[in-house]
């Protein structure tokens, strides 16, 4: 199975730690966010990576060749300042030839996510991992789900009707891998397409039906957008069970 790692922006929110550096390439717990993904990747049984890059590219390329226990490819998207990750989704579609599983790139989480990821019920071409908690707030991805079926996707959604968040992980097989990059491509001829979310995409395909949910309750994730998240991030690896951690460390991330 292909995971496509969406790498390619800067992360504007933990700046100035950014300001000459990708958000994949920062240090938790002495080990780059990108290391820690492909690293439980493997774990989980992901054979082939293609990390999407953008914002000094140079530095993630330097990660991705030092990977041992995954093959890895960097692709470069020359529009990552102008456009959204709608937009990386495109220039990545070529790489959407089988099925696969697309992770935004700040997305961390445990190689048990993406294991009940890849034995989900494949009765659905599109599968969308999702968590729950007790209340949501403007910055959450969130969903409507009808029992195993997603029916929304969108951080704006009624409350009332919100039943859970989207991870930022998503697995697409048979038809789902047509559909979705059809969508894109579709969207990106508009006049919008630059500055929308992928999840966008996923939202419209879920309305037409074919779209299921992955439930991930009590399994750790977290998305880092900021430096409280950056903290959180610290905590979540350190829970995770004896020999999910990587193999080796690299001290210069140490700081």
């Amino acid at each position: 199975m292909k995971a496509i790692i969406l790498s390619a922006g800067q992360g504007s929110r933990l700046l100035p730690l950014t300001a000459d550096r990708p958000k994949c390439t920062l240090p938790i717990a002495g080990r780059s966010l990108l290391e820690w993904q492909l690293q439980q990747a493997a774990l989980a049984g992901i054979t082939e990576a293609v990390v999407v890059t953008g914002f000094h590219s140079d530095q993630v390329e330097q990660i991705t060749a030092r990977i041992g226990s995954i093959r890895v490819r960097t692709l470069f998207n020359p529009f990552y300042a102008v456009a959204d990750n709608l937009g990386t989704c495109w220039i990545a579609r070529g790489e959407m030839d089988g099925a696969f599983v697309l992770i935004n790139g700040d997305t961390l989480f445990e190689a048990a996510i993406l294991r009940r990821l890849l034995a989900a019920d494949p009765a659905l071409p599109i599968t969308l991992v999702s968590d729950r908690k007790p209340a949501y707030d403007e910055d959450d991805m969130k969903i409507i789900a009808e029992g195993q079926q997603l029916r929304r996707v969108s951080k704006k959604l009624d409350y009332a009707m919100v039943n859970g968040e989207s991870i930022g992980m998503i697995r697409f097989q048979g038809e789902g891998v047509a559909r979705f990059r059809n969508k894109i491509s579709a969207m990106m001829q508009s006049g919008e397409g630059l500055k929308r979310w992928y999840l966008s995409a996923i939202d419209e395909l879920a309305q037409d039906g074919g779209v299921a949910i992955c439930p991930i309750e009590g399994l750790s994730w977290c998305e880092v957008d900021d430096r409280d998240d950056l903290a959180q991030a610290e905590t979540v690896v350190s829970r995770w069970p004896p020999g999910a951690e990587p193999a080796t460390r690299n001290p210069a991330l140490s700081d």
